[in-house]
């Protein structure tokens, strides 16, 4: 069981790594910083079922192992009105790909948390962002993680190691699920219904495994939302992803899952570094994927003006990743709370599996997958590749080229031609529930702000 200390007022707090501005206060919430200490336990490998096509069907077998003690940290944002509350908990593995822990699912999709009222909670699960050590992206170091940053506030924390990591995300969300008597009030007295797991990147990653491996053994989570994965898993010895192995040949998510799992991979998930398309499975009535067509892994918004610090000096990709990926969450969260599942969507067209390529238009937009005007009604080509001969982490970026004015003028004629055409393609994806009825306004507005030559 996982005891609750806090809020943690000493000391400053370390937020996640967060480049998306948000005001809390503003939508009604407040954000508080617990520790949950308890003792984890690791979890052993026994049957690693494959797929006909090759991979892993998902189908794992485990058991539980070696057990230690932990103290983490777990970063709560939640209505302070339970009158608001939407009785979801969404539950982020931190992601800590850069040394640190971040919080990407929470800048992707906070638009869509606060608007609905869900109760959020970022869990470090993982020992980096706790013990500190080397990023996995080769980013100089080594980082000292929380406890050795913020030794006044953050000393207490301590992390075995993150062959333990499954257990304590776990045992987090359990928690949530009802705090324990004689535990800290985490969700301030918040009743909560559903707890969804999310994680993007390299925690997607290690919650391919968590389901495959320790939800069957746990039924902790009411839902998952598996975002921008490679073709792989991360190993349940917690000896960290090797691209060598871990993204390939494909593992995919069991068919047998007991709740609803919503995977959203951008355009550049699919081929390149991550090699997604290995992982590829069918629809069912537990599980759906959305590839969104002109969207990279991290995007102009992710990142903002960290672009340049990572070496992207060209227009990173600016498609429309977050607006999507909050109506899948919109979509997960009305799957779990009534059985309306989500609508299908196509995947994204590949030309070629050797070499693996996507299919694109005479413009060098990718075809197929989920719609959105910024593809249908193009200003710009949004790709989820960088531009060629881009070295370092700009494969995760992808590129965004504007479109010649002549051949804007040839698509529509004038300003008023594509706006005409953006609504109705904006209005169509709507209806089709890969975009949402409040993202319209927002949409509608950067189109009229687009660029436009006469």
């Amino acid at each position: 069981m996982v005891t609750f200390v806090g809020p943690i007022t000493v000391g400053s707090i370390i937020e996640p790594g967060c480049v998306p501005s948000f005001d809390l206060a503003a939508s009604g919430y407040v954000e508080e910083e617990f520790f949950a200490s308890g003792v984890a336990s690791s979890y052993e490998l026994l049957q690693h079922g494959m797929a006909p096509s090759g991979g892993s069907d998902g189908r794992w077998a485990a058991r539980a192992g070696a057990t230690a003690p932990f103290c983490t940290r777990l970063v709560v944002r939640r209505p302070t009105d339970a009158g608001g509350f939407s009785g979801t908990v969404l539950v982020e593995w931190l992601n800590q790909s850069s040394g640190f822990d971040a919080d990407p699912d929470w800048a992707y999709l906070h638009e869509e948390i606060l608007r609905a009222g869900h109760a959020y909670a970022g869990v470090s699960a993982q020992a980096l962002g706790i013990m500190g050590g080397q990023s996995i992206l080769g980013f100089p170091g080594p980082f000292p993680g929380l406890r050795a940053a913020g030794p006044e506030r953050y000393g207490a924390l301590e992390h075995p190691g993150d062959k333990f990591a499954f257990d304590i995300f776990g045992q987090v969300g359990r928690s949530l699920q009802g705090t324990a008597v004689g535990t800290a009030p985490v969700l301030g007295g918040l009743a909560p219904e559903r707890v969804l797991a999310a994680g993007e990147s390299q925690s997607a990653f290690f919650l391919n495994s968590f389901i495959n491996a320790v939800q069957p053994l746990s039924g902790v989570f009411d839902g998952f939302f598996v975002h921008s994965r490679g073709a792989g898993a991360a190993p349940l010895t917690g000896e960290g992803l090797d691209p060598e192995v871990e993204y390939s040949p494909g593992v995919r998510i069991r068919d047998d899952t007991a709740v609803p799992v919503m995977v959203v991979e951008a355009e550049g998930d699919i081929v390149g570094r991550l090699q997604f398309w290995l992982a590829r499975q069918a629809d069912s009535d537990r599980y759906r994927l959305w590839e969104i067509a002109g969207t990279a892994h991290a995007d102009a918004y992710l990142l903002g003006d960290a672009a340049a610090l990572i070496g992207c000096d060209w227009p990173v990709n600016s498609g429309p990743h977050r607006f999507v990926a909050q109506a899948a969450l919109h979509a997960l969260d009305a799957w779990v709370r009534d059985g309306t599942p989500p609508p299908r969507a196509d995947r994204i067209v590949l030309a070629s599996t050797d070499p693996p390529a996507i299919s694109r238009d005479a413009h060098g937009i990718a075809l197929g997958g989920v719609r959105t005007p910024a593809v249908d009604v193009p200003v710009a080509v949004h790709s989820g590749e960088a531009p060629s001969g881009a070295a370092g982490l700009g494969f995760l970026v992808g590129a965004t080229t504007p479109l010649a004015p002549e051949v804007l003028r040839r698509l529509y004629g004038d300003k008023a031609g594509y706006l005409g055409a953006f609504t109705a393609s904006l209005d169509k994806a709507i209806a089709a529930g890969f975009l949402l009825p409040a993202q319209r306004p927002q949409l509608l507005a950067d189109a009229e702000a687009a660029k436009f030559s006469p």
